[in-house]
């Protein structure tokens, strides 16, 4: 059964054709720059990328251009669109009412319009992209995937802010999460490896934005990220968690409109904001390893935020049994492995130091020192792969 995996941004689209009876990536590739010029990048295993400048007008026209490229005699990999089972999209948010993957019809797709309040960012391009490939491929089932849905099981009082109550009735503000599909997955490879379904983990999904999730028994019951990607750790221009007066303060301070200070905050802020280098943390790491300040600074208040809440998991969960490390930063920056785990041996956490620096990258790795009971894992991690086991499981 081969499963397309499609992720629709305003003006991008990445897709990703896997053969489920092998959980073989078939082909994947990237549509830049939709509704401008446009630009395609094709890849299959053992064979040359394939780049080209091709007009996007819409999303539909680069799902079309996806299908041909896929059928394509020479570039392709299947020979007729029609072996395409389902498709499966990613969605940030899925409200309150969509707390699993599921089918999506018209219902479905009333429900995600409605919520665009909550999801100003991605959910319009994700609609979008799934209207596309509905009027493309009518015939085949279309699976929605909540990266919020992973977080539906909390307890009440982990996700309800201390607001008056009613706005949380009338507005649904309260804790979503996010990126709740990649720590689905890294959470799962951990407990398979521990041999342990029950366990106590941690992910930490470090990457331009970050997260952090405490999972038990495989359900999350806490997650930095809040009502929106803002909260927790800081990120590459996002501030993070902040005393919220900060807002109000520079709106009065800086003559800000409430537009200008959420730029301020999701644009200009965190290790960019900190650092004055941008917001990769390897022009960061280099800046900081060359001797200037700011640089080094973002990098301890990012590594001082997420050793707090770490800690803060602990305390929740009462113990721990692994620290997961996956995304851009958590699976390649193996200074900051080390820097977030130091002094922790307290709580079980001990890591390697020879092992996390000679690991190999994109590999799954296990960095715990001898004789630490608490174990420390560098996980890859795989959202699409999960949003197309859960299409297969929703449509087979």
């Amino acid at each position: 059964m081969k499963i397309l995996v499609v992720n629709a941004g305003s003006s991008s689209l990445k897709y990703q054709l896997f053969d489920m009876t092998t959980n073989e990536v078939l082909a994947k590739g990237l549509c830049e720059r939709i509704g401008i010029d446009g630009i395609i990048t094709h890849k299959r295993p053992s064979n040359p990328d394939y780049k080209a400048n091709v007009a996007f007008p819409d999303h539909k026209a680069a799902i079309e251009c996806v299908l041909a490229l896929l059928t394509d005699k020479e570039k392709g990999v299947i020979a007729d669109v029609s072996e395409i089972s389902a498709v499966g999209h990613r969605f940030a948010h899925g409200g309150e009412k969509l707390t699993k993957s599921a089918i999506l019809g018209d219902q479905e797709l009333e429900y995600l319009e409605s919520i665009v309040g909550l999801n100003p960012l991605h959910g319009p391009p994700a609609i979008s992209g799934l209207k596309a490939c509905k009027e493309v491929m009518p015939s085949v089932n279309h699976v929605g995937v909540f990266d919020t849905s992973y977080y539906s099981g909390m307890e009440d009082y982990a996700y309800i802010y201390p607001i008056p109550y009613e706005l949380y009735e009338k507005h649904k503000i309260r804790r979503y999460g996010f990126h709740g599909t990649s720590h689905r997955y890294v959470a799962a490879k951990a407990a398979e490896y521990l041999g342990n379904k029950d366990a106590k983990i941690i992910t930490c999904h470090l990457g331009n934005g970050s997260s952090i999730t405490a999972t038990v028994n495989g359900k999350a019951v806490d997650t930095s990220m809040g009502f929106t990607p803002q909260d927790g750790v800081p990120m590459g221009t996002r501030s993070g968690a902040i005393d919220p007066t900060v807002v109000t303060f520079l709106q009065k301070a800086e003559g800000l409109t409430a537009a200008e200070a959420d730029n301020l905050l999701n644009k200009q802020s965190g290790l960019a904001g900190i650092s004055g280098f941008g917001s990769d943390c390897r022009d960061i790491r280099d800046a900081a390893a060359a001797g200037n300040y700011r640089a080094q600074l973002a990098m301890k208040i990012l590594c001082h935020n997420i050793k707090k809440i770490v800690g803060s998991y602990i305390a929740e969960m009462n113990g721990v049994d692994a620290i997961v490390f996956t995304a851009g930063i958590g699976e390649n920056d193996r200074d900051l492995r080390e820097e977030v785990c130091k002094d922790m041996s307290f709580l079980g956490i001990e890591v390697d130091a020879q092992i996390n620096q000679t690991c190999p990258r994109g590999e799954f790795a296990d960095v715990t020192a001898k004789g630490a009971k608490v174990k420390t894992l560098v996980i890859p991690t795989n959202e699409e792969y999960m949003i197309a086991l859960d299409t297969l499981n929703l449509t087979k």
